[in-house]
């Protein structure tokens, strides 16, 4: 990150997610860039949607990664803050 206090904007890629759980994981996420770790990021943003909107959500995190998932219809999202990628996506 760099050494200025600049806001990262969310860079949305694909998303079927309604506004209002999109605005909110926006949100979470920017606060979960307080962890320096990917996994502790991932952890922190599935606990927090597993308590507001109920099992299972998954979350990936990272700079490289290649996936292939099956969702839930309307709860998907990928995009991008800085040059972090997070995937996330509720499973039945």
């Amino acid at each position: 990150m760099s050494g200025n206090n600049e806001k990262l904007i969310p860079v949305l890629k694909a998303s079927d997610l309604s506004e209002e759980i999109q605005a909110k994981i926006f949100e979470l996420s920017e606060q979960a860039l307080s962890y320096k770790i990917e996994k502790d990021i991932a952890t922190f943003l599935k606990k927090e949607l597993d308590h507001l909107y109920g099992p299972t959500w998954h979350v990936i995190v990272g700079k490289s990664f290649g996936s292939y998932v099956t969702h839930e219809q309307g709860y998907f999202i990928y995009f991008y803050i800085g040059e972090l990628a997070f995937l996330i996506f509720k499973s039945g």
